[in-house]
């Protein structure tokens, strides 16, 4: 069995051990245990030497009984419907249980977004999003960015989405998507905040045994948008980031490492 395939195996699980945990009404149960909706596309990319690759893309709609559908997309290799289906399933419980007005989605595409050029990859978002069609939109499904999107990538997709409206709906349907650039109406903040929000999570987790984290150590899994900006936060909180590692290797210093020092040299 795929890695995935044991994602989306342990997602159905919890929702299972949650829903007995609570006595859910078996109905609802049921509708909880599936996606509403799964979409599969396939759509062509040309290459800057010309050449032409074929990508399969995913959106997972699992429940929109709060609100809107709401999730990111993630560009990565391994990308697949059984992950979709997992964190789109996870999604709706995450914005129940904080009470935001949406429902849980998820989607992607599978491929390595280092492997194709600036110009590559905005071909590879105008011609998903546009391969999405009606299926997602600010009342319905809005996406955000996730693994090996930003917010550059939500610009572009959200463009592609305007162009598909007609003039007089154009600035209402901006709310397409979240984690767009400031400039083109995103918030201010949305970069830094899975990461500055996991230290944040951290140092209530200390306060709930009446303990601090200064002086402690920690180590960092991934030092892309949501680790770099966690060993940031976690630095100003008093901790010392001794380990870093990503896919091209590991860092380690047992007196602490300089994060900004390193931010520069990733950045190179």
């Amino acid at each position: 069995m795929s890695a995935s395939a044991t994602l989306y195996r342990d997602a159905a699980a919890n929702v299972e051990a949650a829903a007995y945990a609570v006595e859910m009404d078996e109905k609802v149960r049921r509708i909880l245990s599936q996606p509403m909706n799964e979409l599969i596309v396939n759509f062509p990319v040309q290459r800057d030497d010309g050449s032409y690759d074929m990508l399969q893309g995913y959106r997972i709609q699992h429940n929109n009984v709060l609100g809107p559908f709401k999730g990111g997309m993630r560009f990565h290799p391994s990308v697949d419907i059984d992950e979709v289906r997992a964190l789109a399933t996870w999604m709706t419980f995450k914005c129940a249980l904080v009470r935001l007005p949406f429902g849980g989605a998820k989607g992607g595409v599978a491929m390595d977004p280092r492997s194709f050029s600036e110009q590559e990859l905005e071909r590879v978002v105008r011609r998903f999003t546009h391969s999405l069609g009606e299926n997602i939109g600010p009342e319905y499904d809005i996406p955000a960015p996730d693994m090996g999107t930003n917010a550059q990538t939500m610009g572009w997709m959200m463009d592609t989405y305007l162009n598909s409206r007609g003039p007089g709906e154009r600035q209402n349907t901006r709310r397409i998507v979240t984690g767009k650039p400031v400039e083109l109406g995103g918030s201010l903040g949305r970069e830094e905040a899975t990461g500055r929000g996991a230290a944040y999570a951290l140092r209530h987790l200390y306060g709930e045994f009446d303990r601090t984290l200064d002086g402690d150590s920690v180590a960092i899994q991934g030092f892309g948008n949501v680790g770099s900006h966690a060993a940031c936060a976690l630095v100003e909180l008093g901790m010392k980031v001794k380990t870093v590692a990503d896919v091209s290797g590991i860092v380690y210093a047992d007196t602490g490492l300089d994060v900004d020092k390193l931010l520069s040299w990733v950045s190179e």
